[in-house]
């Protein structure tokens, strides 16, 4: 079992069959150039990458926020009961809008560092009875979404309930800009679902150190979502195009998408999280954990701590913070369920930050 906890970096970048992918997941191969294209025909193009600033209180302090930290034995249990803590502040927050679940197939067949299906079963047994529309359950893979559906027992989902599985991949887009080599400004493409300011985004992550961003949970799950991989070439190596280093621009770049693709709803599955070299190619760790959240910020914050990390280290989640995008004062955050001194662990770092900030 722990071959399926460990990848092998050669064996996924052959599949990969892209340079800009390896690049995404931190390899070294160059990126391949961004071919020049328009949004679709009936969306509207953005040639200049100007942003709409969804976030409407950007600047202002956030207001104090509640997070819902469950400790216990059944993944499916723990996830259901972090939700059932905040149920009224979700459906209120739902209303009549469309909802989209993002879990996190990063690669197609690493069940390790997968959203388990069950952590989406408890979601879709909370919100689904109170939602009419289908909901969508969509991913933008770096090798092949929809063979990450399939190898994951997700297509069964959409027999269970009114769900429809999406490859955002497959998807139109419009274009931004964010900095790469240099600083210098490098055009992306944006995939349009991601945009809809009338989409409810719901994160469902798998708790994960980081290659260049030390933990990747709720907000990372979406955002790096949102760059296009057409299966031809992978726009989302052009977040982080250089080697990690404590200031890495991923920090900056997810803050400026940030402001426009954004979770609404923050589900972190720790029954089993992914330690030392993660993303892909961590090891497990037994932290039998669930948080939640309407508050991104305060749910990665609260994360980064169970994982024994001190959050002021993770430099877009202090960024975000200082923006008003969620509650970051450990002070502010109202923890509900169990006593996070009873959840904390201790996950080792990836190596590459391990390095960079003497760990």
């Amino acid at each position: 079992m722990a071959d399926r906890y460990a990848l092998q970096r050669r064996d996924f970048l052959k599949r990969m069959g892209t340079a800009v992918g390896a690049a995404a997941l931190g390899g070294k191969a160059l990126l391949t150039p961004l071919r020049a294209e328009a949004a679709a025909p009936g969306r509207p193009d953005d040639p200049y990458g100007q942003i709409h600033f969804p976030i409407q209180k950007l600047g202002q302090a956030a207001p104090p926020a509640r997070v819902s930290l469950v400790k216990g034995d059944n993944r499916y249990q723990i996830v259901y009961r972090s939700l059932e803590l905040i149920k009224d502040e979700i459906l209120s927050s739902i209303g009549n809008k469309k909802v989209l679940i993002k879990p996190n197939i990063v690669l197609a067949d690493c069940a390790a560092c997968v959203t388990h299906v069950d952590a989406i079963r408890a979601v879709l047994d909370i919100i689904s009875p109170h939602v009419k529309s289908p909901i969508l359950i969509a991913e933008s893979s770096f090798n092949n979404t929809m063979e990450g559906f399939r190898y994951n027992n997700y297509e069964r989902l959409e027999k269970e309930y009114n769900v429809r599985l999406m490859d955002l991949n497959t998807d139109t887009f419009q274009n931004r800009y964010v900095l790469g080599l240099d600083n210098k400004p490098s055009r992306i493409r944006i995939i349009n679902t991601l945009l809809d300011p009338d989409l409810y985004v719901i994160s469902v992550a798998r708790m994960k150190t980081h290659n260049y961003v030390f933990v990747t949970l709720s907000i990372k799950n979406v955002i790096m979502a949102s760059p296009l991989n057409d299966y031809k070439v992978n726009d989302k190596g052009l977040m982080h195009q250089a080697a990690p280093a404590r200031h890495d621009l991923l920090h900056y770049n997810m803050f400026h998408i940030g402001q426009e693709v954004f979770p609404d709803l923050a589900v972190i599955d720790g029954f089993v999280g992914v330690e030392g070299n993660g993303p892909a190619w961590g090891s497990p760790i037994a932290s039998r954990v669930a948080l939640a959240s309407v508050d991104a910020v305060a749910a990665d914050i609260t994360g980064t701590r169970v994982m024994g990390f001190d959050p002021k280290i993770v430099n877009y989640l202090n960024v975000m913070a200082e923006a008003g995008m969620g509650q970051g004062n450990p002070d502010k955050i109202e923890i509900l369920g169990s006593p996070l001194e009873k959840c904390i662990m201790k996950y080792k770092p990836n190596e590459r930050m391990a390095e960079l900030y003497k760990l």
